[in-house]
């Protein structure tokens, strides 16, 4: 990712902290993100019922999946 400018690094550090506290996960809290290890793991899923959606972010250096609605 090529920062322009500040303003564009502030954006870019403030999208990828709330990436890196709400999604990614953690490897020493069990593969969760912080914020599940506050409220518990979620309830597993069976993804072969579902339509998963893919959502790039961070200009496509990372993907999150969703379950399609």
């Amino acid at each position: 990712m090529l920062i322009l400018n500040e303003q564009h690094l502030r954006r870019a550090l403030t999208r990828y902290l709330q990436h890196y506290n709400t999604a990614r996960p953690h490897r020493g809290i069990g593969q969760l993100s912080p914020s599940q290890a506050e409220s518990g793991p979620p309830t597993p899923i069976d993804l072969a019922t579902h339509r998963v959606h893919r959502r790039a972010i961070h200009g496509g250096l990372v993907s999150e999946y969703q379950i399609a609605s």
